[in-house]
This record gives structure tokens, C-alpha cells and sequence, in this order.
């Protein structure tokens, strides 16, 4: 049977489209002239770097205002085939990238809305915009000859982390005219994701910052010689403040082109990104004195000779700064409550040469270790979270996201909640990091969940700090009703004399650390003891062997304290073998991914936080072999790792089978001398 050649209708589609727009009164050709040369210049360095794989153009492409200001984007694409309009994955998202979280390219040039959304992200990660219209168009003609068209509007934005949700459906384009469009950005309004989505996402999304930050560090390790661990800290840092900007106070993001790669005076690549920064921190409403940090540490980077010699046309400092916003700037730009540093500083640290014990005590904690942290610490929004030794702040974010969650779900007025949300960023969050460039950053990190960074500080907080506010109310005591901590383990007693020291500056609360379990053995016996006088030791957690892989190599536990109640004898300590979390763990340093849910880890993880407040009527997963309820010495200090006791009373069944083994080997013996006798006797 001859094939049917399918005649695209694509000139058709092009004078459906123009003759909609201008019956509107919106000629994008004319907008085209007219338009930000900002979302001109996105659209082509998303080009390039897809290497000329990803369309260079939308079809059409305008900037619309609605009656409260705010401009939105609005990106056209159109394909002139039936059947090409999107493009869906498994779980109904628009299919742009493949198994291995890259682009597929395939989808995003022969699918219109998949195109659009492609053409939607790069505005998202290179320019200051935040929410954008992403349109596609298809059409074809019937038996009879007729123009059939098809259109998918998607709204692509920082809160749906550029993967885009579908808007409605439509016949034309007439929500676009200004009369319509309000009330179409009201419906954009009350679009939302439900948790579970937000969070499969988010998943999603971090899986591509992983393979993303890999390229970047070994690009920057292999390529850019002369810089230290130190600058490619602040190189990043640096990179990341200045193309946040704020729209909102005339504080645009910084430009690939806007570095000039310039020897003159006070006008190098340098001069420019500290100018940018300044106006950045100033914007961002920081204390004086510690905009004045920032800016004095990252400029002892940015502004050296050797950064910013021009060579073939462009400074070092460029070339790097073009590298980091081409593979990290969607992901910063989209707003992902992640520890994004945390994942930096691991991935960073994997290409130095540290001593084990140097490795140990600079490594973080993963993300979900981080929530479960929190959860053990029952923090919500009315908690006041401190950390001791918070190294990129991934605990502080943890716990600032499980505060924001509360605070949604339990205040339904808008305004409430806006001040709710500002109240637990400024005030209800501290920090100490005493390493200046792991508290730089956790200050971007906490900049870039926008912004609890007020009371991150670069202080010991075993020799300089009373235990009050680092800025603002600088005389009132931090109210801390929650812990939570993974220490450096060379400090004493492998860190627990930080949380001897927290947690003897608290009147009430919960605690979780992340600890080496030498320290529940004898290791840290003499600041237990002083823990267990003022707080309660709730649970022991035995984690993963593996859980660091590829960073350090300790045997790791959990210990969860009420706070201000001393230890009594007789008080109940859950011990839980959480040695199978439920994840595969490998240490491919070029893998997109080296982390597998294998065997149900999300329950395996709420099961853990279950047991630890309700006890054993929360056991489902885990059995009785993995979870002990036993009791401690207070005044021992050594005996936190206890596992549940083997059961040494024999049961029936063992002995049947010890009688039944001893008559076979009583059989066996017989049958063999038998043998050996009818041998010497010659039978």
C-alpha cells in the first residue's frame, strides 16, 4: 500500500495566528521591534547553548501588561501538522527532557507547546522575568479541505519550576486582548501544585542540578587554572547575587554582555560584578555591616589582575561567569527550595585531595537527611531553629521549608500568611559557621530562599556566642525551641560539645543531630552525661553505612533529645536499625544520578519520624528485629547504640532440629564404620 505524504500546513497556521493577533490589535511584528532586547538576547544564548540543537526563535513572541503592572511574556509557537501539538511524559508533564534528564531536543523542535515551553525556560534563566505564557498552535486540513487547528496554553513560571501547567483550553487566541486578559492572568492566578507535585518536581529538578553542577566543577577544575577552592566559592557566589537581581527596586540581573572584558580603570569585568552586588545587598534590605563582609571577601576575588586579564577578548572571569549561568542559572532562577550550595560545596569538594579526617568534618548533609532532621525536631511554624555548625545552611532550609508548608497549610489569609512567611525568614532562623568561605555560602543560599540569611553568622559558636540575635534585636535572646545539627567530627567528642552547648541554652524544645556513633560508645561519654542532666535522649537512629558515599566513610547515628527535661533512669529510648533506608546508593562521579529509591524510602523515612513520636503502633515497614524500646544509664553516657536483644531461649522447633541433626550425624557415623570394618575384614 502506497504511503500518503502528509503536506505540512504550516503557512496556514502562520495566517491563522498573524490574522488573530491583529485583530487584536496585537501585531507581534511590531511588538518584535519593540520588545525587551533582554528576552532577544535569552533566546539566543539558550540557543547556543544548546548547541544550535534547540530552536533559535518562537514564532511569535509579544510583552503584555496587565492592569496591575507586571509584564508577562508571551511565546508563540505553531507546527503545521496534526498530532504535533504536545508532547506529555508518564506523569502528564510537557516531555522536554529524556531518561538522562538532558533536553530531547526531538520533542522540543517537532511538538509546538513542547517548543514554547523550551522557549518559556530560557526567559526564566536568563532574564529577570518570572512568569511566562507558553503557547502552542497546530492545525491541518480535513477531508473537505477546511483548517482545523488545535491550541495548548501553558503557564511556565519560578513556582511550577519551569516545567509549565496547562491553563485551560481555547478555540483562538482571545484572551490575549486587553479586555481578556486580566481576567485570563486571575485564572493563571489559581493555578497551584499540590505538595505531592511540588515535591515529585522538585525531585525531578535536582537531579539535572546534580549532572549540571558535575559538568560545571569539572569543567572549571580541568579548564580555568589558578583558582583556588576558595575563588570558585565566591566565583559562584558572586556569579549567582549578581543575576538574581530585583525588578522590584531597579536592580536588574547581570548580563553575559554586560562584561565588557575591559582593562580600563575601575571599569574591568571585576568592577562591574562588585557594582552589581553592592546594588544587589542593598536591595536585599542586609545590615551594613554584613553587606560590608560580603562584598569584602567576594572582592578580594574579583578583583585580582589575573582574573581579569584580558586575553583573545575576554578575562577569565567571563569566560567563568558565562559557564556557571549557562549550566546552574535555571535552577537558581526557578526559585528551588533546596539546599543548592550544599549540593555546590559536596560536588566541589570531590575534586580536592582531603585527608579522610579532613573529609569527614567538611562534608554535608543530604537533603532528605536534612528533612528528616527537621521532622525528628517536630519543627513548624512556630518554631525558632538554630544550628551550630551549619556549613551551607542545608538544615536551615530544611527547616525554613518545613516551616513554610506549616505555615500554608494552617493560615488561609493571604496577607496573614505573607507575614507570617517574612516573620519566619528574618527572625526565626540562626545560624554559626565559622569557615568564611562555607558561610558564604550560606548566605547565597539563604539570599536565594529569599531571604533568611538575617541571622547567618560567621562566628564560633563555641567561643563568641551568647546566644542572641546577630542582627536587628541584637540585645534580645535567641528563643530557640529547636536543634538541629551534623558537626564537623574532629571537634570534641566528635561534636557533641556543640549540642551539649546548644542545648543547655534552651528552656524547652526538640533536637536532631547527625553524628559518628563513636560518639553514643564512649567517645563523647563525659558531654552525654552533661546532656542527659538538663535533656531526654528519645531515640537512637543507626544510619546507612553508606549514607555519604563517595564524601566519607563513618558509620553515622541519629539522636533525638526532648530539651529541658533531665534523663531518667527509667524514661524509654527507641533504637531503631535504620541501616536499609530504602535507597541504592553509587559513586559514578560522571552519573546524572546516584541515588535509587529501591525499596519504598519515603515510608521507610516517615516510618522513622512515626516511631520516634508514637512508638510501636506506628510499626508497618520495619519489624521488631529493627526496632527496640529499651532504657539507657544516665550517669554512662556510652550505651546510646544498643540494638534489639537476640532472643537466646530455644523454642521446640530448635530442638527437634538439634535432635534430628545429632541422629543423622549418630546414622551417618554407624554406616561409615560399618563400611571401614567390612573393608579390614575383606567383604
Amino acid at each position: 500500500m502506497a504511503k500518503i505524504k502528509v503536506q505540512s500546513v504550516e503557512p496556514n497556521i502562520a495566517d491563522l495566528v498573524n490574522g488573530w493577533l491583529k485583530s487584536y490589535k496585537l501585531d507581534y511584528k511590531l511588538e518584535q521591534e519593540s520588545l525587551n532586547t533582554e528576552i532577544d538576547q535569552a533566546l539566543n544564548d539558550y540557543f547556543s547553548k544548546s548547541g544550535g540543537k534547540g530552536g533559535n526563535r518562537p514564532d511569535a513572541k509579544l510583552l503584555l501588561r496587565s492592569s496591575d503592572g507586571k509584564y508577562y511574556p508571551i511565546l508563540i509557537e505553531y507546527k503545521g501538522y496534526k498530532d504535533k501539538l504536545i508532547k506529555l511524559d508518564s506523569e502528564k508533564n510537557v516531555a522536554n527532557k529524556n531518561s538522562k534528564n538532558e533536553p530531547d531536543y526531538k520533542n522540543i523542535n517537532s511538538y509546538a507547546v513542547n517548543g514554547a515551553v523550551h522557549y518559556a525556560n530560557a526567559i526564566l534563566h536568563y532574564t529577570g522575568y518570572t512568569d511566562v505564557i507558553a503557547i502552542g498552535v497546530t492545525g491541518f486540513k480535513n477531508d473537505s479541505g477546511k483548517l482545523e487547528h488545535s491550541i495548548g496554553v501553558y503557564y511556565v513560571s519560578k513556582s511550577n519550576f519551569g516545567v509549565g501547567q496547562k491553563v485551560d483550553d481555547y478555540t483562538d487566541l482571545s484572551f490575549l486582548k486587553k479586555e481578556n486578559f486580566d481576567a485570563f492572568i486571575e485564572k493563571v492566578g489559581l493555578l497551584s501544585l499540590t505538595q505531592e507535585e511540588i515535591e515529585k518536581l522538585k525531585e525531578r529538578r535536582e537531579r539535572e542540578i546534580d549532572a549540571s553542577l558535575v559538568k560545571l566543577n569539572n569543567d572549571i577544575y580541568q579548564n580555568e587554572k589558578g583558582l583556588g577552592e576558595n575563588d570558585r566559592v565566591y566565583l559562584v557566589a558572586a556569579s549567582i547575587m549578581a543575576t538574581l537581581g530585583d525588578v522590584e527596586h531597579n536592580v536588574y540581573p547581570l548580563k553575559k554582555s554586560d562584561l565588557i572584558s575591559s582593562d580600563e580603570k575601575d571599569n574591568t569585568d571585576g568592577d562591574i560584578m562588585v557594582r552589581k552586588i553592592k546594588a544587589f545587598l542593598a536591595a536585599k534590605k542586609l545590615p551594613e555591616d554584613k553587606r560590608d563582609l560580603i562584598v569584602r571577601t567576594l572582592q578580594n576575588t574579583l578583583t585580582t589582575d589575573n582574573i581579569n586579564k584580558v586575553e583573545n577578548g575576554e578575562t577569565q572571569l567571563k569566560r567563568v561567569f558565562t559557564k556557571i549561568v549557562d549550566d546552574l542559572g535555571i535552577y537558581y532562577k526557578i526559585g528551588l527550595t533546596t539546599d543548592f550550595t550544599g549540593k555546590l560545596f559536596n560536588e566541589m569538594y570531590g575534586w580536592l585531595g582531603f585527608t579522610q579526617d579532613k573529609l569527614n568534618d567538611v562534608v554535608l548533609t543530604p537533603s532528605y537527611v536534612a528533612t528528616l532532621l527537621v521532622k525528628l525536631a517536630r519543627v513548624n511554624k512556630d518554631s525558632y531553629v538554630w544550628d551550630f555548625a551549619t556549613g551551607s545552611a542545608g538544615l536551615l532550609v530544611a527547616a525554613m521549608n518545613e516551616m513554610l508548608i506549616d505555615a500554608k497549610d494552617k493560615i488561609k489569609s493571604p496577607e496573614q500568611l505573607a507575614i507570617k512567611s517574612a516573620q519566619i525568614k528574618a527572625t526565626q532562623l540562626l545560624g554559626l559557621e565559622i569557615l568564611s568561605s562555607v558561610y558564604m555560602l550560606a548566605i547565597l543560599n539563604m539570599i536565594m530562599m529569599g531571604d533568611g540569611s538575617s541571622n547567618i553568622l560567621n562566628k564560633d559558636s563555641l567561643k563568641d556566642f551568647n546566644g542572641n540575635y546577630g542582627f536587628g534585636n541584637t540585645n534580645d535572646k535567641f528563643p530557640a525551641n529547636a536543634f538541629v545539627l551534623n558537626p564537623p567530627y574532629s571537634a570534641p567528642g566528635n561534636g557533641m560539645v556543640f549540642v551539649e552547648k546548644a542545648l543547655s541554652m534552651m528552656e524547652k524544645g526538640y533536637a536532631a543531630i547527625i553524628i559518628q556513633n563513636s560518639a553514643g560508645s564512649g567517645k563523647a561519654s563525659g558531654y552525654n552525661k552533661k546532656i542527659l542532666k538538663h535533656s531526654t535522649l528519645l531515640a537512637s537512629i543507626k544510619m546507612p553505612i553508606d549514607l555519604f558515599v563517595g564524601k566519607s566513610s563513618v558509620q553515622t547515628n541519629v539522636y533525638v533529645f526532648r530539651v529541658g527535661e533531665a534523663h531518667q533512669k527509667d524514661d524509654v529510648v527507641k533504637f531503631i536499625d535504620f541501616s536499609n533506608d530504602g535507597y541504592t546508593r553509587s559513586n559514578r562521579k560522571k552519573a546524572s544520578c546516584n541515588l535509587f529509591d529501591t525499596d519504598n524510602a519515603k515510608g521507610r523515612y516517615q516510618e522513622v519520624v512515626d516511631l520516634v513520636r508514637y512508638g510501636k503502633s506506628k510499626l508497618n515497614i520495619f519489624t521488631e528485629k529493627e526496632y527496640y524500646e529499651g532504657t539507657i544509664d544516665p550517669e554512662n553516657g556510652a550505651d546510646w547504640n544498643q540494638t534489639s536483644p537476640i532472643d537466646t531461649k530455644p523454642t521446640l522447633e530448635d530442638f527437634k532440629k538439634t535432635v534430628s541433626d545429632y541422629l543423622a550425624w549418630e546414622v551417618s557415623t554407624l554406616l561409615k564404620n560399618q563400611d571401614n570394618e567390612n573393608e579390614r575384614l575383606g567383604k
